[in-house]
């Protein structure tokens, strides 16, 4: 099965990474619902979080914690939400496991739906800016 993700992970489509080590990856959602909207992913192809091991599950949420923390000392966000999709019926686009991490910013609401495309050029800079913050 071709897999958007698994083409990003290994480089033969284009990713703006802010966190990766052996088994997970990060990148700015390409289509984000607010600034700094980024995936967190096992780099392993996986569907839904069902069909991963348990201890995976874990590990996998053991990185948002300090990644979502580079994003808002990046991005000045105010809070943030996290999201998780499972399946076509739950809205998931791409069938590889990620978690949403979406910055949030008291002058804008909440807002689920509405999504925005930024250039590359933004997403570099970004990109550049949150890994600062992951390796400080």
């Amino acid at each position: 099965m071709k897999c958007l993700f698994c083409d990003i992970i290994n480089r033969k489509k284009t990713g703006h990474f802010i966190f990766e080590d052996e088994i997970h990856v990060a990148f700015l959602d390409r289509y984000p619902i607010d600034i700094g909207h980024s995936l967190v992913l096992p780099r392993k192809h996986y569907e839904k979080i069902t069909d991963m091991p348990e201890k995976q599950v874990g590990e996998l949420f053991s990185k948002v914690q300090k990644i979502v923390k580079a994003i808002l000392q990046a991005t000045n966000a105010d809070a943030f939400s996290i999201g998780q999709n499972n399946g076509r019926a739950a809205k998931q686009i791409v069938p590889h496991v990620h978690v949403h991490l979406i910055p949030r910013y008291d002058h804008k609401g909440t807002v689920w739906t509405k999504r925005g495309i930024s250039n590359d050029e933004e997403m570099k800079c970004l990109s550049e800016k949150i890994r600062k913050f992951i390796q400080s």
